[in-house]
Formats: structure tokens, C-alpha cells, sequence
């Protein structure tokens, strides 16, 4: 597990976003402000999803989970934070082209001749 922190007192309300892939699963804590409070990546495995949700419990009162992929590669984690008690929601992943800016066509290396 790689984490990095920010101290936040235990009252505080956290919200969790949650990053799916094939073998892991990264995990992020934010305020209710938007700011970093921590983030870690865990395992996609049975040891690996309860221990995701017990680092989000572990920085404050988790109001909700953003998971992108619930029914993909986000299945496992859904349902531990499910058992867990906690509320998930789907986040869908923007077209490529959407997360991917133009290039800048006045840049150099994109003019042309």
C-alpha cells in the first residue's frame, strides 16, 4: 500500500473516490471542501477491498463513495463498501477524447510545413 496523508480531525465528513483497475484499486479521501486529506492504493483481492474501506473510515464520517466502474473492475470494492454500510456511487468514465485536451495548435511543434 503507497498512502499519502493529511491530518483531519475524526469528526470531519470525508468523502472517498475510488479508481478501479485490473489488479488494484487507488483510493482517495477528500473533505467535504474538496481538499486532499489522503489517498492509497490497495490490492483488488479479498484482504484488499476491506482494508480500502477501513482507510476511508480511518479519516472521518464517510458521507459517500464516488466508484467508477461498480459493476467492472470496481464490483469487489462496491460490495465490501456496501457490507461496510457505506453509500456508493457509479462514476462514469469520460470518452477519451473528453479526458484528452486538443493539442495546442499554436504551439511549435504543431504548425504546419
Amino acid at each position: 500500500m503507497t498512502a499519502t496523508t493529511t491530518p483531519v480531525t475524526e469528526l470531519d465528513a470525508v468523502f472517498g473516490g475510488v479508481d478501479s483497475h485490473a489488479d488494484t484499486i487507488h483510493v482517495a479521501v477528500v473533505t467535504d471542501r474538496g481538499g486532499h486529506v489522503a489517498d492509497a492504493e490497495f490490492p483488488t483481492t479479498a484482504a484488499g477491498y476491506p482494508a480500502a474501506v477501513a482507510f476511508l473510515s480511518a479519516h472521518g464520517t464517510v458521507t459517500a463513495v464516488g466508484v467508477e466502474g461498480t459493476s467492472a473492475y470496481g464490483l469487489g470494492f462496491t460490495r465490501a463498501a456496501r457490507r461496510a454500510g457505506l453509500t456508493v456511487v457509479e462514476v462514469n468514465r469520460p470518452d477519451k477524447a473528453e479526458r484528452r485536451p486538443e493539442p495546442d495548435r499554436a504551439h511549435p511543434h504543431h504548425r504546419p510545413g
